[in-house]
């Protein structure tokens, strides 16, 4: 696990839009996994101010997002799908049809999380994963306790899963029960991860990522045991951890 430790969330997403896009430079045909939520939004503002000033291309770009709430169609604008659309895609050339997200609509959920699935081993995998952590250590909507060979699945939302989301909707109440997210085994096959981790209230699962053991009581500890994996954080979230190697 390499580490990389920035000043604040507007280096951290400056260092991650670079990462990303030396990465298309280098593979234009790049499969990206894609996050949602706070975290990622600064990066897509950096990808967007690139592609506009130096015409980084996304033609031939295919994407997978993470997960999406079931119950909000995609033109629910607390759906991830148009979360992707305003934030990222309608402001950079790639392809409709490359883009990927689970439908939180399905009548039949099941069948949609092994289309999915069987979607991303089609295309060899996800070359390039971008993740966000919660507070309980969840990696996309895996929440604790999320088994480590998990597929695409349906998930029931944790409380401070709700409660932390909650900012997007009018109220509580409004906020999805329930989530279709990428397994933890489909994201730890990804033959890179990028995770992002920002900002005071992330320092306890700081300092369980790089301090605690590998449990599925802490999805994310898993990512220590992939081959490439890096991590940007910040000094808020990087508060008191010592004896991590740090590269600059």
């Amino acid at each position: 696990m390499k580490i990389i430790e920035v000043k604040d969330y507007q280096e951290m997403s400056q260092a991650a839009a670079e990462y990303i896009i030396k990465k298309i430079n280098q593979s234009p045909n790049l499969t990206l996994g894609l996050a949602t939520g706070g975290t990622p939004k600064g990066v897509y503002e950096h990808l967007i101010e690139d592609h506009k000033r130096n015409g980084t291309s996304y033609a031939h770009v295919t994407s997978f997002n993470l997960d999406e709430y079931i119950g909000l169609s995609k033109e629910d604008h607390n759906s991830y799908y148009q979360y992707m659309y305003e934030n990222l895609f309608k402001h950079i050339n790639i392809n409709p049809s490359s883009t990927n997200i689970p439908s939180g609509v399905n009548s039949d959920l099941q069948a949609e999380c092994a289309e999915y699935e069987r979607k991303i081993q089609q295309h060899g995998g996800i070359d390039l994963q971008l993740l966000g952590i919660g507070s309980n250590g969840h990696i996309g909507f895996n929440e604790p306790g999320t088994s480590f060979q998990s597929k695409t699945h349906v998930v029931d939302l944790a409380p401070s899963t709700r409660e932390a989301n909650a900012r997007y909707f009018d109220n509580l109440e409004e906020v999805p029960t329930q989530a279709i997210t990428m397994g933890i085994n489909t994201i730890v096959k990804s033959k890179e991860i990028l995770l992002l981790v920002s900002g005071k209230a992330k320092q306890d699962a700081v300092v369980k990522l790089f301090n605690g053991d590998v449990s599925e009581s802490f999805p994310a500890s898993i990512l220590k045991e992939h081959q490439n994996t890096t991590v940007i954080v910040d000094e808020e979230a990087l508060n008191g951890i010592k004896n991590v190697k740090i590269f600059q």
